[in-house]
């Protein structure tokens, strides 16, 4: 006896649906792969056969043979065991900009916060205040910042100069900032705090132009990270009687953590591949021959080490935070 079928029973998942789905996430991945297509081919092309090569010079040494000229000849480690224990500047190089990079990010990474929640606001004129503040990054780039090294090289050798004639001209801006010595020291003492965070503060307070310099990328991420927040979240915060120092750290952080994650690992490449480093100029010098004729060996280990010392700080601070302080927000499939 034949048993009625129930049509809906016989309708199986669509495949066609399946397809859909399933083309639809390659489709984006497409689009991914199209959109960094053209930095992979040039990576491969360009940038791979450096790095093999400069792999290659970091582990040998140059040598004058009679009739053949320069050649290299292998020697391990060696030229790594001579930046790290024999130079006598480079690691403590590195030390000194692992402490400025103590205080600088968090100065960065805390006022692009700041200026973004200023610039969130609603008010007349928000878009021109934000090509504003955005200006410094443009101006700050290229040959500008080049014009802006040479310019505070030359006004540190006046300065220089007239201290050895004897002279007591000395600029406005060491005049200044000898008065903000004097007068952070002295709240300090009326505030009855260490003497040891004079000077952190004077140098955050001298560097001001340079931190409003870099922080607008990061300004712009946390804007973006701030509108992608729904309103009706606050909303209903401030309807359970939420205050707004409650809804900033409970709503507003957690939401934008990613933001500021971002934030930090960006500010910190920034900040140890910048121009005007000083690590990053004492490599140039060394692989430029001025710290000796073995320099451009000696300088491509150091170029190693130095990349590796800021991986190793990147994938710390990305491991820390991500695992720790980071909010992500998961959504229903």
């Amino acid at each position: 006896m034949n048993k009625a079928v129930n049509p809906k029973m016989n309708i199986q998942s669509s495949p066609a649906k399946r397809r859909k789905r399933v083309s639809l996430n390659q489709k984006k991945e497409r689009i991914g792969w199209l959109f960094i297509l053209p930095f992979v081919i040039g990576f491969i092309a360009i940038y791979v056969p450096v790095i093999f090569e400069s792999i290659y010079y970091s582990f040998v040494k140059s040598q004058s043979v009679a009739g053949a000229g320069n050649i290299y000849i292998q020697v391990g480690f060696e030229n790594y065991r001579y930046a790290l224990f024999t130079d006598p500047d480079f690691f403590q190089l590195l030390l000194s900009n692992l402490s400025e990079l103590a205080l600088n990010v968090p100065a960065i990474v805390i006022f692009s916060l700041f200026l973004a929640i200023l610039l969130n606001q609603k008010m007349i004129g928000r878009a021109a205040f934000r090509a504003i503040f955005f200006i410094p990054v443009i101006t700050s780039t290229g040959i500008i910042e080049t014009i802006n090294i040479q310019a505070s090289l030359v006004e540190n050798m006046q300065n220089l100069q007239q201290l050895e004639g004897g002279t007591t001209g000395i600029t406005q801006s060491a005049t200044e900032q000898i008065l903000q010595v004097a007068d952070i020291s002295r709240l300090f003492n009326n505030m009855f705090i260490g003497r040891e965070l004079i000077e952190p503060v004077v140098g955050l307070v001298n560097q001001v132009y340079s931190l409003v310099d870099r922080t607008g990328v990061q300004m712009l991420i946390f804007l973006a990270g701030l509108q992608s927040i729904s309103p009706s979240i606050y909303e209903s915060c401030y309807m359970e009687g939420a205050s707004e120092w409650e809804t900033f750290w409970k709503i507003t952080i957690p939401m934008i953590s990613p933001m500021i994650l971002v934030n930090l690992i960006y500010t910190i490449i920034d900040s140890f591949t910048r121009q005007s480093n000083s690590v990053m100029n004492f490599i140039a010098d060394t692989i430029s021959g001025k710290k000796g004729p073995d320099g451009y060996t000696h300088g491509t280990a150091m170029a190693w080490i130095y990349f590796l010392f800021i991986i190793i700080i990147v994938a710390l601070i990305g491991a820390i935070f991500s695992t720790a302080y980071v909010f992500y927000q998961r959504r229903e499939k």
